[in-house]
């Protein structure tokens, strides 16, 4: 089977969110050439960004999206961002002459974001199991515009900036932290007018197959504009 150019360049980024991690594995607070090592992640994660929106483009203006693309192209969104974060949290980035994470990212935070994503994924899973679609909202694209932007910030502060711009790494990353908390209360306050709705028509259930209720639909298209919740 082959697989079309969006498609292709989805799998691409795939292969960078591989190696965004595997270098970042290799991060330490002492010794030299870490700056040089994130001003190397910074631009792999900018073109990962870069490249979700081109796949996107091409998938529509050539009408190819596809069930594989709206399905691999959000997780793939998903597993660089939140990878990042969990990176971030870890203990590669403490430094031990300040007692601190030189990201400014929390534990706490980066379960947050992890926990975000598996609640919508199943309250989308149970919604369109009920046969209503379950689409990202602007609140969704904002959060992963955010999240997105904070990690190439994080990553260009400390690479280049930390002495001059460090007030703007902390920023991005409590503007992550209350984007993404707003952004879980605006999908449970969805998923319980679908709730209400589902319970005032008499059940949940999923269409039965060969019935004129619309289909679920997938995740969205590749593009990140369009699938990110």
């Amino acid at each position: 089977m082959r697989i079309n150019i969006p498609n292709q360049i989805t799998l691409a980024r795939l292969v960078l969110a591989l190696v965004f991690f595997a270098l970042l594995s290799f991060y330490s607070t002492e010794g030299d050439g870490r700056q040089g090592l994130l001003a190397v992640c910074f631009w792999i994660f900018l073109v990962a960004v870069v490249t979700d929106m081109i796949d996107g483009y091409l998938a529509r203006t050539w009408e190819q999206v596809t069930s594989f693309g709206r399905i691999v192209d959000p997780v793939v969104d998903k597993v660089i961002v939140c990878g990042a974060f969990v990176f971030f949290a870890s203990g590669l980035f403490y430094d031990a002459r300040t007692g601190r994470n030189i990201t400014g990212v929390q534990p706490w935070m980066a379960v947050l974001i992890l926990v975000r994503e598996l609640l919508v994924s199943a309250i989308r899973s149970f919604s369109e199991a009920g046969g209503k679609s379950f689409a990202a909202n602007w609140v969704g694209k904002a959060k992963m515009f955010v999240q997105s932007t904070a990690v190439c910030v994080i990553l260009g502060v400390l690479a280049w900036y930390e002495d001059t711009l460090a007030w703007l790494r902390v920023l991005s990353v409590w503007v992550t932290v209350v984007v993404t908390a707003l952004s879980i209360i605006a999908y449970v306050n969805r998923a319980r007018a679908f709730v209400l709705s589902a319970a005032a028509m008499g059940g949940t259930s999923a269409a039965p197959p060969g019935s004129d209720a619309p289909a679920p639909q997938a995740e969205g298209t590749t593009s990140v504009g369009e699938t990110s919740d």
